[in-house]
């Protein structure tokens, strides 16, 4: 393995980005030719199936440079399209597809999201060196310290803002624009901030907020609007509690794009014949928006608030890169990270479960809006 990879550490940047695409586009269609054939009777399938034995195995020796693991892989992989090849004989096949299509998927969630799931709940009630079992003593801390406790409910009031802003904004963009002239350039300006990564975005407003002291010129669009006007400049980033909207503003102006982009869409689902009705019977713009728009779009306003409210619980990003958690203003998921940076892994873990129980009445919550949705239709 260490060869293949100083091999192709050896050869030009784009040359490396050609094999890696090239490599992964052949891994795909192998996958995609070996779940459609495993299936299919008939000698040519059959000797298909035979090939990937000869294949995969060489494939496996020449990566990882270990003729005993590629000898293992042929003797798996000879078993399994062994049983694949009788049972294609006999018609059954639905089986092998379906364990084909899910099993990366839940492979990757095993491995990705169950496995360090029961590991982080464990290590909540374990001391910082996760040797010793101290019981609720991590989360008695998180309660019971001030600048914990401040950290959650930070977290909190980003929760509460950040969605219902961003949707009323977006909701608002999208009325307003809809059908207008140059609808589709003021889609774009407004959606511009979700091509942005959240450290991006928060360069661009730490310069927005940027303060300098005395007389020096003000690089920050903020301080130098207020020096315009005769004022003086104002660190808006450490003056408490208003840093915290402050940073709040940033993630409002990357959210309101998705949640515009969503919301149009569902208003131009809207049928016509029912705001046609309602222009009829006398309703007033404002009545047929709260009275046709609205419950037309209930579905898709759920989505955009259970979304934005998951991604402002799991803020980190934007506190890490302008303030890092200084003067009152860190947040859950800032504070786990600190803790683990300080060697106190039982006190970050303990912060990952409480984040974990935060987001899980929303995921609920939405799983059982699309099973609602299923039913109706």
């Amino acid at each position: 393995m260490s060869t293949f990879f100083n091999w192709l550490g050896g050869l030009t940047p784009l040359l490396q980005i050609f094999i890696l695409l090239a490599g992964f586009a052949v891994v795909v269609a192998l996958l995609l030719v070996f779940i459609d054939v495993a299936t299919k009777p008939g000698r040519r399938y059959t000797l298909i199936r035979l090939g990937f034995c000869v294949v995969v195995p060489a494939l496996i020796a020449f990566v990882f440079g270990s003729f005993l693991w590629a000898v293992a892989a042929a003797a798996a992989l000879g078993a399994v399209l062994f049983l694949v090849d009788y049972r294609s004989r006999r018609g059954a096949g639905y089986l092998v597809q379906l364990v084909g299509f899910l099993a990366p998927a839940v492979i990757f969630l095993l491995i990705g999201l169950i496995l360090p799931a029961i590991n982080t709940t464990g290590a909540a009630f374990l001391s910082a060196s996760g040797k010793n079992f101290v019981g609720l003593d991590n989360f008695i801390w998180l309660f019971t310290q001030p600048a914990a406790v401040r950290t959650v409910v930070n977290t909190i009031v980003w929760v509460l803002l950040v969605p219902t802003l961003s949707t009323a904004i977006g909701l608002a963009y999208a009325v307003f624009i809809d059908k207008s002239r140059g609808e589709k350039y003021f889609k774009i300006l407004v959606f511009m901030p979700m091509a942005i990564s959240f450290v991006g975005a928060s360069i661009i407003w730490r310069f927005v907020y940027a303060y300098r002291e005395g007389s020096e010129p003000q690089i920050g669009l903020f301080n130098q609007i207020v020096v315009w006007f005769g004022g003086t400049p104002v660190q808006w980033l450490q003056n408490e509690p208003w840093n915290t909207l402050f940073l709040i503003i940033v993630l409002i102006w990357v959210q309101t794009g998705f949640a515009m982009v969503v919301l149009s869409a569902a208003i131009k689902g809207v049928p016509t014949e029912r705001l046609e009705a309602a222009q009829l019977d006398g309703a007033n713009p404002w009545q047929r928006f709260r009275n046709v728009i609205v419950p037309g779009i209930r579905s898709s306003l759920i989505v955009v608030l259970t979304t934005i409210s998951i991604a402002s619980l799991k803020v980190f990003d934007i506190v890490r890169t302008m303030t890092a958690g200084n003067n009152d203003t860190s947040v859950i998921a800032n504070e786990m990270y600190t803790q683990f940076k300080n060697f106190e892994s039982g006190r970050s873990a303990a912060f990952a479960v409480v984040l974990f129980l935060l987001v899980l009445p929303i995921v609920i919550y939405n799983a059982r809006q699309i099973k609602k949705q299923r039913e109706i239709r």
